[in-house]
């Protein structure tokens, strides 16, 4: 029997819906206890001294790049096959992204080509933790010792790296909250750090620079008095509606993870024997987050290229997509840079030859089987 399965599918319902009526019936609407209560949460499961919430995984890029003071004449490192906006923050800066081939073991970033993109004017690196799967960071802070690491952990929620949690790996971690993540508050994102003058500076610069935050000021002594602004800062802030319902999600983390790893074994299991297939690796050292679960498409042996696959399989109530795009093959920075899609080709590949398939917790074991049988089919 045909299905119709999902790419992603969030994990929302009663618990959500009763802790929205805290804030709701509070008046307390804007960031305040309940998005105190979240970052609290968040700091304790990702083993940091703080976490920062804003209003996306692309804003708290933004957010630590400028705690860095990141801006013109620098350069950031990061990978090409990542979605746009690992890039893109970098511009916001004024500084540029200098973007680096992956392994395609792992689609995250190759610390062998970070040692060639190297210079003086290289001033942080940007990891990515790939679908949920943490960047290989013990190679990195090897091969670049002195560069402050940010890490692009908008996919990596509960995921982990030899014993340590995504998020206290690097300088500053920067994670997403949108539906096709493990756990989301609709739209939203957080930044975590060890550092207490970045937490400070975050701190400030999410909520317009100001000195102390609304909650501060309106539980203080005296509401009435504005606080100062002492540097330039942006309105990044998340709501309480969004904290409370990431309070009940982060009681889910975990399990929802488990869930997902458990699905990934089989569909390793079931999809190995394929000889066009390459599934994703299962590595001791890492607690995958799986945020997507890809593959890669050996187009020499498929029985078709991967595009034709897709619409195949969409055909069949399968929804798939590509990993993600190689952003050196975009046209904002092929044209701003002169970047050719050979430049980097490993991220050519990923671009051309990944399919993430349905991997999310509302779905059961016989939909999985489905989507088996029909990649199988092809």
């Amino acid at each position: 029997m045909k299905r119709n399965l999902f790419i992603a599918q969030p994990v929302l319902g009663e618990e959500e819906w009763e802790a929205l009526k805290e804030p709701l019936y509070s008046g307390w609407v804007t960031q305040g206890p309940k998005v105190s209560e979240f970052e609290k949460l968040f700091a304790e499961r990702h083993q940091v001294k703080q976490a920062l919430a804003c209003t996306s995984a692309t804003t708290a890029l933004h957010l630590a790049l400028v705690a860095l003071d990141i801006g013109q004449g620098d350069e950031v490192l990061v990978p090409s096959f990542t979605w746009i906006a690992t890039a893109n923050v970098v511009l916001y800066c004024g500084a540029k992204p200098v973007l680096v081939d992956i392994d395609l073991s792992t689609f995250n970033i190759d610390a062998d080509d970070i040692a060639r993109k190297l210079t003086d004017n290289t001033k942080a690196i940007i990891a990515v933790h790939l679908f949920g799967l943490c960047a290989d960071m013990d190679a990195i802070k090897a091969v670049a010792p002195d560069v402050p690491i940010i890490e692009d952990a908008a996919c990596a929620a509960g995921a982990g790296y030899k014993g340590s949690p995504a998020g206290a790996l690097g300088d500053l971690g920067c994670f997403s909250f949108h539906p096709r993540k493990s756990i989301t508050t609709g739209e939203g994102g957080m930044v975590t750090t060890n550092n207490e003058a970045l937490s400070e500076k975050v701190n400030m610069l999410r909520n317009h620079g100001a000195s102390i935050s609304e909650e501060q000021r309106h539980h203080g002594p005296k509401p009435f008095i504005l606080p100062d602004f002492n540097i330039l800062g942006f309105n990044y802030r998340m709501t309480d509606l969004q904290g409370a319902v990431g309070v009940v999600q982060m009681g889910k983390l975990d399990k929802l993870i488990d869930e997902r790893h458990e699905a990934a074994v089989a569909y390793n299991e079931a999809l190995s024997e394929i000889d066009w297939i390459q599934t994703p690796e299962l590595n001791d050292d890492y607690r995958h987050g799986w945020q997507s679960y890809v593959l890669l498409i050996d187009e020499a042996k498929a029985p078709m290229g991967r595009n034709e696959m897709m619409e195949k399989l969409q055909e069949q109530g399968v929804s798939t997509r590509p990993g993600t795009h190689a952003v050196h093959m975009l046209g904002l920075y092929a044209g701003k840079y002169g970047y050719k899609p050979d430049d980097l080709p490993n991220s050519k590949t990923a671009n051309n030859c990944t399919m993430a398939i349905p991997l999310h917790n509302n779905m059961s074991k016989e939909d999985y089987e489905y989507v088996v049988d029909m990649i199988k089919s092809l």
